[in-house]
């Protein structure tokens, strides 16, 4: 007879010790970086998005090292206090290590690092809690399958079979001879309000993308010259 799955025993100390080998090896790796490169950027990101990091890492693996989350770990490798920092006064980076940051470690100067993500961003389908960067509502008629966003020569309508989805979605839509029809506009979303989970599945649905993907450097740490420099 088949063991049943509540009698399933999960063993929480090993949990704990993978997760503290994990944090072990995440704070001995900072400060071997810390000790190989001449600065230390403390970053921030805004509509955090793993592809786009990794992206990232790829692009600055030559001469750089990414470190993300773990914001505790990484902050206590650095050093908090100047008794306990791993270099002298890198521990004045340790107070930007919450949230949403990481940290990179580069022997790029800082002015090449700034100009860069300055123009960096990468535009991404939102999620939910977004702000909406602009209003956008879906004519009444037929539903096309860019909401309105393109000359209708150009577009073509949406499937049937995507009716229920989208009245699931709470747009009050019907079939019309086959068509996806609405009876007046559908305001999806209003610019400067944060969205749910409902609007962002439609601008998504609509190839709406909202989410700007944004790396900024909040600080970093100069090796030459042991000190911290602010970013405004």
């Amino acid at each position: 007879m088949p063991k049943s799955k509540r009698a399933k025993v999960v063993h929480m100390s090993k949990v704990e010790k993978k997760g503290k080998e994990l944090s072990t090896k995440t704070f001995a790796a900072v400060q071997e970086a810390a000790d190989q490169y001449q600065y230390c950027f403390v970053f921030s990101v805004d509509n955090m998005r793993n592809t786009y990091l990794k992206d990232l890492r790829q692009e600055f693996a030559d001469n750089s090292r990414i470190f993300f989350g773990k914001t505790k770990v990484m902050a206590k490798a650095l050093g908090l206090t100047p008794e306990e920092e791993h270099l002298p006064n890198i521990h004045e980076l340790a107070r930007h290590l919450s949230g949403n940051v990481g940290l990179l470690f580069s022997n790029q100067q800082p002015a090449d690092i700034l100009s860069y993500f300055e123009d960096y961003v990468q535009t991404d389908f939102a999620r939910a809690g977004v702000i909406a960067t602009r209003d956008f509502t879906v004519p009444d008629g037929v539903v096309y399958s860019t909401g309105g966003e393109t000359a209708l020569e150009e577009d073509v309508p949406l499937p049937h079979s995507l009716e229920p989805t989208l009245r699931k979605w709470g747009m009050p839509t019907r079939l019309n001879k086959g068509k996806v029809t609405l009876d007046a506009p559908y305001e999806v979303c209003k610019e400067g309000k944060a969205m749910n989970s409902n609007q962002t599945a439609l601008l998504k649905m609509f190839g709406i993308a909202m989410a700007d993907f944004k790396i900024q450097i909040l600080a970093y740490y100069s090796a030459a010259e042991q000190q911290v420099t602010e970013v405004e």
